[in-house]
């Protein structure tokens, strides 16, 4: 038999794989500090697109990046620390959802963005509901499920990204050279150093890419910092600044993307246990997280802030740095709250031309699409669900008469694609024949890890 491991190697293997060790200030702190830069392009984008859509002023952006911010620290400390059945106590960074984006601009445009935070209250608390019953319902969300609805929102997403990397819609030089060169500028940067970076460069390729393309937008004068100078240096976040309104439309858009966001956290704490702590997650850990993060929607929503999620860029960070403590993230998620409450902080991101945004975030999404759908099989079956829905969500937008002639507002879910691509996928892959036991395969591995 062999010897145990002597007490040199032990805070090594408690640093890397307990979530609940918690490494020297010395180290901790610049680690959590790591997490935050990895995640903040991320996290102000989507407020800054819905303050385009509709029509922010220079104030009122700074003011949704702010918010933006706050919500995700409290957010992560509530994943980190946890509170009664919330939280996962795993190191899990929350941050603003690009999910929503494809189901929230058109709803924004509709009826305002009151509509889209009261569908994203409610949608939160339906997913603290998910949370609860997680492990009854879990088999019903196959990997060829979520990763159609998230592939979909990236390529949903993808006119987006380019309308800033033209300059913004509505810009007096749209399309212009300059704008396109400096896009272009940005997402080759990102792509050089996601290509050739290591650890933690490689994992915040996109935050390289973003500082590069405003250093190079403000050597050229196309930065006004006027937004910036007009910030005060602390405010508190206001609660209800919108308000609230209920649109049956908008929550049952919000609550469907919700369910398939919800399936993508679980993914992330999944992946976070078994990299980092070497086991499958708990059931406790899946709901609590879960729950969490549906906690977390309703109170961005009430922070006048778009839903939040976990963030899988901190996953892959946690995977090569080897550090699974989630008292390193909690340090992150203070020092997002202490960036929350300084405006002038986003009244620097809210200066940033769109052309630099648009450069970054081509194609960010779509990739972690296609990664989930990597996982499944692609047999005839599931080929067949892919190509219905990735026809439905795509084909759609395309061809808007098809929306417009449907009767109420049945249209407007029916414009992004997104809505009757997912219900495509969820009927599908229900009711075909050759559906692989999730149920069996799920209990299977919990049984083998316990027996290991």
């Amino acid at each position: 038999m062999s010897s145990p491991p002597d007490a040199k190697t032990r805070p090594s293997r408690t640093i890397n794989q307990n979530p609940d060790a918690m490494p020297p200030l010395s180290k901790a702190i610049p680690l959590g500090l790591q997490h935050i830069m990895a995640m903040f392009a991320g996290n102000v984008t989507p407020p800054i697109i819905i303050a385009g859509v509709i029509g922010a002023t220079p104030a009122e952006q700074i003011f949704l990046i702010q918010v933006a911010l706050f919500v995700a620290g409290v957010s992560t400390l509530v994943q980190t620390i946890g509170i009664g059945p919330f939280g996962a106590r795993l190191p899990i960074v929350q941050g603003t959802s690009f999910g929503f984006l494809p189901v929230a601009l058109p709803l924004a445009k509709a009826f305002g963005l009151p509509a889209v935070l009261g569908a994203s209250f409610v949608a939160g608390l339906l997913q603290i509901v998910l949370g609860a019953f997680l492990k009854k319902i879990r088999h019903w969300f196959s990997p060829v499920v979520t990763g159609i609805v998230v592939l979909l929102i990236g390529i949903t997403l993808m006119p987006v990204g380019l309308n800033y990397a033209a300059g913004g819609i509505g810009a007096d030089d749209f399309a212009s050279p300059g704008n396109l060169l400096l896009a272009l500028f940005v997402l080759s940067v990102t792509i050089a150093v996601h290509q050739y970076g290591r650890g933690f460069i490689k994992a915040s390729s996109i935050l390289f890419g973003l500082v590069a393309g405003y250093a190079v937008a403000i050597a050229l004068g196309k930065v006004d910092f006027t937004s910036l100078s007009n910030a005060a240096w602390f405010a508190l976040p206001k609660p209800l600044e919108y308000g609230m309104t209920f649109s049956g439309t908008a929550i049952i858009g919000m609550t469907l993307i919700m369910f398939v966001v919800g399936l993508e956290t679980i993914g992330n704490i999944s992946a976070i246990t078994t990299t980092g702590a070497g086991r499958p997650a708990k059931d406790r850990e899946l709901s609590g997280g879960v729950m969490a993060d549906g906690m977390a929607t309703s109170f961005a929503a009430v922070f006048n802030t778009l839903p939040n999620t976990a963030y899988a860029q901190n996953v892959g960070l946690i995977t090569l740095t080897g550090v699974v403590s989630r008292h390193v993230v909690t340090i992150g998620g203070l020092l997002l709250i202490a960036m929350g409450l300084f405006p002038k902080l986003g009244g620097l991101v809210a200066a940033m031309p769109p052309a630099v945004l648009g450069g970054a975030g081509v194609g960010m999404i779509a990739s972690a699409g296609l990664k989930i759908i990597k996982e499944c099989e692609l047999d005839q079956r599931n080929m067949l669900i892919i190509a219905v829905s990735l026809s439905l969500g795509i084909g759609l937008p395309a061809v808007e008469a098809i929306s417009e002639t449907m009767p109420g507002q049945m249209g407007l879910l029916l414009k992004s694609g997104l809505v009757p691509a997912a219900l495509a996928a969820l009927l599908l892959d229900a009711i075909l024949p050759g559906k692989p036991d999730r149920r069996a395969k799920l209990a299977k591995d919990e049984a083998d890890y316990q027996n290991r």
